[in-house]
């Protein structure tokens, strides 16, 4: 299933996608309106959901909503750093031995078709491409054997940064949190379309330009690994969001520099998801 957060005629509710279709709750009260509110109320909310897809009615081309982020505003946003060998080379650094979190703040959260601001302070604005996953249950200690029941599903994110700032703390947070500096979306799939999520192609162009070309394979720290450890410090909860880092390819890296201009477009495919792309804009008086 791809669920998704729409808005039509300026009530946002949560939906799914079927060729090209959204599929309307419709305000039905076992489909809660919000993602985060729907992902708590557990397995009975997605056969609600799988009940309205089946019944054929309550849908609307998709062209005539608006997409949000599927889950836009989420209660955590975490981010892992180095999680790709590529991208740990051209970084230059060292293999972490312990995965490496940042927080992005979720008002930072922009849907597929939102524009990416370059902020009025900086020149440096850098794309990340990366597959996210969402938590679909309070846990806490998950063992990794048993981490992927937490999973409701997975979606793509762009860790926009702004690296001078980002090089100013290191915790790298107000470099990644910048207002439009997380795109997400364009749907959060749930896991049984996904299969095994360490086995997905994923891709980054600005405009025409292939940047990024790798397999999520290459991630040192997988999806379950980092709920195990997150896990053991904090309790995980509907909704939150965690991005599993970047492959090489980044624009800081480029010689010369590959930042993001206003004009372009950045755009992330990863397989069995889709695509999320963005606009980039000067940042607005």
């Amino acid at each position: 299933m791809k669920l998704v957060t729409f808005t039509d005629n300026k009530q946002s509710r949560v939906g799914a996608i079927v060729d090209g279709w959204v599929v309307d709750s419709e305000g039905r009260a076992e489909i809660p309106a919000t993602m985060i509110e729907f992902l708590a109320a557990g397995p009975g909310a997605l056969v609600a959901m799988q009940k309205q897809i089946d019944s054929g009615k309550a849908r609307i081309a998709l062209n005539d909503v608006k997409l949000q982020a599927p889950v836009p505003r989420p209660g955590k946003y975490l981010a892992i750093s180095l999680n790709y060998a590529d991208h740990i080379a051209e970084t230059g650094k060292e293999k972490p031995e312990y995965p490496s979190f940042f927080t992005k703040q979720s008002s930072c959260v922009i849907a597929h078709g939102d524009a990416i601001h370059r902020p009025k302070v900086s020149d440096k604005l850098d794309y990340e491409g990366e597959l996210a996953f969402v938590i679909g249950q309070r846990c806490r200690h998950v063992p990794v054997d048993q981490a992927h029941r937490v999973i409701a599903g997975f979606t793509i994110a762009n860790d926009v940064s702004v690296r001078d700032w980002q090089a100013r703390s290191p915790t790298m947070m107000i470099g990644k949190s910048f207002d439009t500096c997380g795109p997400l979306g364009p749907w959060l799939v749930t896991p049984d379309e996904i299969g095994d999520p360490h086995n997905l192609a994923i891709k980054t162009w600005i405009d025409d330009e292939l940047r990024q070309d790798s397999n999520t394979r290459h991630m040192i720290f997988n999806c379950y690994e980092m709920i195990a450890y997150l896990s053991q410090a904090m309790t995980l909860e509907p909704g939150d969001v965690i991005s599993t880092g970047t492959p090489s390819g980044v624009g800081v890296k480029m010689q010369p520099r590959g930042y993001m201009k206003p004009g372009q477009t950045a755009r992330i495919e990863i397989e069995k998801i889709g695509v999320l792309s963005n606009p980039v804009i000067e940042e607005p008086d």
